[in-house]
């Protein structure tokens, strides 16, 4: 990849996208982690007004300290960039106490985790539509179109997404050739979710690589009778989640009433 063409030709399309949409710029939450610090970085590059958002619920301080950490080296980098801090964990208990109650399940623990994510998307929209923004989207490839690791209307409900044709391998070259901070850089992925440590591999069972790899492999045409050990462990992995998720993938299905009915 050429990796400085690749972010000029990034950085254009979002300045370009904007000025086109005539909005002022864009907003982005940080996570802490590579891809919205990437994205925010790209964003940031545009030279358009970037406000970058903290959207805390339960956060891990390892993962609000690189958030806070990333944010100070953008500001101290771009006099466009301005920051926000939305605390939501008050919110997110206050909506625990209003819907039914329901014994601890696996069920339960996911669709609360995927609240906390769609809490945070409706925040960042009120920011968007208060100051004339775009939701920049931070999902990468293997994400967004390989396993469909995001929330449905939760990071997912987007105004544009600058780095959904990179894989994650990309992501991470991106982010070293724009200076992310190396504490981003080597953290372990993981989507913050669920108030814990466990990282995108453990959920997945696989790492972005790996998933790359199997990525890579479906669309050559290959089948799980083409590996056998872990390439075929990876493979099944990657197939399961990228056939189940394609709700999250495809347009939404719209009825279409036949022209003699109506």
């Amino acid at each position: 990849m050429n990796t400085a063409k690749v972010a000029d030709h990034i950085i254009q399309w979002l300045k370009s996208y904007a000025e086109n949409a005539k909005v002022n710029g864009f907003v982005v939450g940080i996570s802490g982690g590579i891809d919205s610090a990437l994205t925010s970085t790209l964003c940031a590059e545009t030279g358009l007004p970037t406000l970058c958002v903290e959207l805390p619920i339960h956060q891990a301080e390892s993962q609000v300290n690189r958030a806070n950490e990333h944010i100070a080296q953008l500001r101290e980098r771009y006099p466009n960039v301005s920051e926000a801090e939305v605390n939501l964990t008050s919110t997110f208990e206050d909506f625990k106490t209003v819907v039914p109650a329901v014994a601890s399940s696996p069920k339960v623990d996911l669709a609360l985790a995927n609240t906390r994510a769609r809490l945070r998307m409706t925040t960042l929209y009120y920011f968007a539509g208060l100051h004339g923004l775009l939701v920049a989207g931070t999902g990468n490839k293997v994400e967004d179109f390989g396993v469909g690791f995001f929330t449905k209307y939760g990071d997912g409900g987007v105004d544009l997404s600058p780095i959904a044709d990179l894989v994650k391998s990309e992501v991470y070259e991106l982010a070293a050739h724009l200076n992310v901070p190396q504490s981003i850089q080597e953290a372990q992925p993981t989507d913050g979710l669920f108030g814990d440590s466990r990282t995108d591999e453990d959920q997945i069972g696989a790492s972005y690589d790996e998933l790359e790899w199997a990525m890579d492999m479906q669309a050559q045409g290959k089948t799980a009778d083409d590996f056998d050990g872990r390439k075929l462990e990876v493979f099944t992995i990657y197939t399961r989640l990228n056939r189940i998720n394609q709700h999250k993938m495809v347009p939404i299905p719209v009825c279409e009433i036949p022209k003699e009915l109506k």
